[in-house]
């Protein structure tokens, strides 16, 4: 059997695992779900999860990759709990059923970036998005853009995912960056900021079990948390790496792009109208909410352009890590080929996805069905697992590389024994019960 392959670099590990995490969900779904979910009261619900639930979590995922050593199934069994296996698998069904509708949105990135180099979406944005989501264009969108997925998977972990992730994510931030300067200049900036910025806390004392759910779900999305990612990216990490020290620099560089993608949508969308309703259609809305700021901008051609580079490498980032999960389990798991088992999966998961390019209505139930129910199920049975069946190991794990002591690591534990798994079973209510509303409704369907 071939030697298994390891991250060159320190670095290149926390670019790959802060490429996971920094993607659609980041630039494209945050700054909309903040929109649809009173502004800055779900900003702030959405931190407080990331710091006392997502940044937790992420250190269970850690310990059990690096403990392991193997893809997400097989690592449970190699720690001496392979009865436990089933929640890796059920973390790469969610990697899977994700990455068949994240892919379509991938598509839509495609399009519009063709669509803003050409100017084609300024006259009608709501007609275009309407071309381009749904139909053969669709269609046609969503292989390319698992086309490239695949081969950047089929070329490995360092020559592939490292590599790539490498050259995207400092890409990101320099984009970013440089969006959000410029915005700074727009007439309406300051409203946008202001919208963004200052939280009005009635809002989530009177919407509590509206915002949480999506706000505990972005930030499982945004961080990875739940598809297995961070096991499998853990299993090749080095014995001498501090896990808290790398997952809390993933966890700021993952926030601090989001925090940048507020700064550059939300005074888009107030010079040039307003955010309040942005959110309010699902998923199609963001672009073409986005599509009409830019066609109603000076440079906007331009600007749009360089946008939509910024989410396509956020999504491709993204999308490596979620076809990672299952082409690591198959090759070390039945022994085949990498390259082939890409393309064998992403064909697969392509197939899974199609019924999201008929209409938003899919992708909406599948996007809803990750995050409001397996995710939240997932990292449940992750923190009952570590906090009370591999404790001692979990404990040994956490300390190793790191200079962090036993209270850290006692409070950690304690943490993921007690708060982790109460969040998330309120969270896991929360959205059982939306999903069913849903479903009840015909909203999907």
């Amino acid at each position: 059997m071939a030697q298994r392959e390891t991250w060159t670099s320190r670095i290149g590990f926390i670019f790959a695992a802060v490429g996971s995490a920094v993607g659609l969900g980041n630039i494209w779904s945050f700054p909309f779900q903040t929109a649809t979910n009173g502004g800055a009261a779900f900003l702030v619900v959405y931190l407080l999860a990331v710091a006392l639930i997502g940044f937790p979590t992420m250190l269970i995922e850690f310990v059990i990759g690096r403990r392991g050593e193997q893809n997400p199934v097989e690592a449970f069994r190699k720690i001496g709990h392979g009865q436990w296996s089933f929640v890796g698998g059920l973390g790469l069904f969610s990697s899977l059923l994700t990455l068949a509708f994240y892919s379509v949105v991938g598509g839509w990135v495609l399009s519009y970036i063709v669509g803003s180099a050409t100017g084609s979406y300024f006259g009608d944005p709501g007609t275009y998005f309407g071309a381009v989501s749904a139909g053969p264009t669709a269609v046609a969108a969503h292989a390319v853009f698992m086309a490239i997925t695949i081969g950047i998977v089929a070329l490995g972990v360092t020559g592939g995912i490292e590599r790539a992730t490498t050259f995207m994510i400092p890409a990101i931030l320099v984009l970013l960056v440089g969006l959000g300067a410029w915005a700074t200049t727009l007439e309406g900036a300051t409203a946008g900021y202001n919208y963004y910025l200052s939280p009005d806390f009635g809002v989530i004392a009177n919407n509590f079990g509206s915002i949480v759910p999506p706000a505990m779900g972005q930030a499982f999305f945004t961080l990875s948390l739940g598809f297995s990612v961070m096991i499998a990216y853990a299993s090749y990490l080095g014995r001498d790496d501090s896990l808290p020290a790398d997952g809390g620099a993933i966890v700021v560089v993952n926030t601090l792009v989001a925090l940048l993608a507020g700064f550059v949508v939300f005074p888009i969308l107030f010079a040039t109208g307003g955010a309040e309703g942005a959110g309010s259609g699902g998923a199609g809305t963001a672009f073409v909410a986005l599509a009409g700021a830019f066609g109603n901008l000076p440079a906007g051609q331009i600007i749009g352009f360089v946008f939509f580079v910024v989410l396509l490498f956020a999504a491709l980032s993204s999308s490596i890590s979620l076809l990672e999960v299952p082409v690591s389990y198959i090759t070390e798991h039945y022994g085949y080929r990498r390259s082939t088992t890409a393309v064998a999966t992403g064909v697969f998961i392509f197939l899974v996805g199609v019924p999201a390019t008929f209409g938003t209505e899919w992708l909406n139930f599948y996007n809803d069905v990750v995050f409001k129910f397996l995710l939240p199920i997932v990292v449940l049975l992750l923190a009952v697992f570590i906090g009370w069946f591999a404790d001692t190991d979990a404990m040994d794990e956490l300390g190793r590389g790191s200079s962090v002591g036993r209270s850290f690591k006692t409070v950690w534990l304690w943490w993921v024994r007690i708060v982790v798994p109460i969040a998330v079973v309120v969270t896991l209510y929360l959205g059982i019960k939306a999903l069913y509303t849903g479903l009840s409704t015909g909203a999907y369907f």
